[in-house]
């Protein structure tokens, strides 16, 4: 995850998935007992702040998706506890940082509609020595204003694909214990809660916990002697 806690997934023809699509901007939320003329406005601000359905589709970020992406991980870095770095970082960091997860095999896959990115996911190795080289670490996150659109469980289920197809045994997920939205998602997608870390980490003044999650991929008893 960027070497970081986060969450909150050969090139591939892009997927298209029904998701509702939603404005990139949180809609205000009125009086609790508008009066008539006030509910009438309320459900016409509705109907604009959620469109019709779209089509979001899956595929490899290309570095014209970079600007947008950079924006993603800065507003993690400095507004929550996905990624447990403080400092943001520039266009550069995350062309030098999609240079080298590609050079790896590793993927880096965006969500997009009409509209542009919606979000990001990638894996790589989670630890460096070779013996672990059957398991990756991944990272998904989502754009502001457009979550609860299931952009993250898609994110999510096309880099577990990605992972199976490239022969990894298991994926890891480090989420901050907190994160409850996240690891429901995560244990939707089967992953398990195997450990808790108590104040590993601290950001915004206070120790935050790490929960590990993990997949197993496929039923190998063994790696066999060719991995």
């Amino acid at each position: 995850m960027d070497k970081s806690t986060g969450s909150h997934i050969a090139a591939s023809t892009p997927c298209a998935l029904p998701v509702r699509s939603k404005a990139r901007h949180p809609a205000s939320v009125g009086d609790a007992h508008p009066k008539r003329g006030s509910r009438m406005r309320t459900r016409a601000q509705q109907k604009r702040d959620h469109p019709p359905m779209t089509d979001v589709r899956i595929r490899d970020a290309e570095t014209a998706d970079l600007e947008t992406i950079t924006a993603i991980h800065n507003h993690a870095v400095l507004h929550t506890t996905a990624i447990w770095n403080e400092d943001a970082v520039d266009l550069a960091d995350r062309i030098a940082w999609l240079a080298d997860r590609t050079s790896h095999g590793y993927p880096v896959i965006v969500a997009v509609d009409d509209s542009g990115v919606l979000g990001y996911a990638s894996y790589a190795q989670w630890r460096p020595h070779s013996g672990y080289r059957h398991t990756v670490e991944h990272s998904v996150y989502v754009l502001g204003g457009q979550h609860g659109r299931g952009i993250g469980t898609a994110l999510m289920a096309a880099l577990v694909e990605r992972a199976r197809a490239a022969g990894m045994h298991v994926m890891i997920a480090g989420i901050e214990s907190g994160n409850a939205a996240s690891i429901a998602l995560h244990e939707r997608l089967g992953f398990t809660e195997v450990g808790r870390m108590p104040q590993v980490g601290a950001k915004f003044g206070r120790w935050l916990d790490l929960s590990m999650l993990q997949l197993v991929l496929d039923d190998r008893a063994e790696p066999g002697a060719a991995s």
